[in-house]
């Protein structure tokens, strides 16, 4: 398996030229979702599809108690979670305030495992047919609709 790339034409806002350039955009052709990974792993851990559920929205449940309390939660050779935000600079220390956070979000560090497998992996271009659309050369689907078929 590889991890496929699409060209993208794209306008970058930092150059005063507004010049357009072309970059590699990573190609997600499918999203797999919550019953499909318990299915998975199912099928791979020889656990029934239930218990799978239950200790995975356990483990969310979980992650949820840590990280309100500012835990960083370590899952092993998965990687680990922790909560973070930004901050608008001040100038002044009194003028940091909870007002002033912004971007609150979750990080993720990957584990060895996963690490070692993304420095790995395979990875390769994506031909997708010229469309109107399309005539870039570019695809994908960040734009939210369907994914066309690599296959045909």
């Amino acid at each position: 398996m590889a991890l496929k790339y699409v060209v993208k034409k794209t306008t970058f806002g930092f150059d005063k030229d507004k010049a357009e350039k072309y970059v590699a955009r990573p190609f997600n052709a499918v999203n797999v979702d919550f019953k499909t990974l318990c299915d998975q792993v199912t099928r791979v851990g020889f656990v029934p599809r239930g218990t799978v559920k239950s200790v995975l929205d356990g483990l969310i449940d979980s992650l949820k108690t840590y990280m309100e309390i500012g835990a960083s939660v370590s899952l092993g050779e998965f990687g680990t979670f922790r909560p973070s935000f930004g901050c608008k600079s001040q100038d002044e220390a009194k003028g940091v305030t909870t007002e002033t956070l912004k971007n609150r979000k979750i990080i993720f560090t990957p584990g060895s495992l996963l690490k070692g497998m993304i420095k790995t992996v395979s990875i390769q271009k994506l031909e997708l047919p010229e469309t109107e659309g399309n005539a870039s050369g570019g695809g994908g689907n960040e734009g939210g609709g369907e994914a066309p078929d690599p296959t045909e």
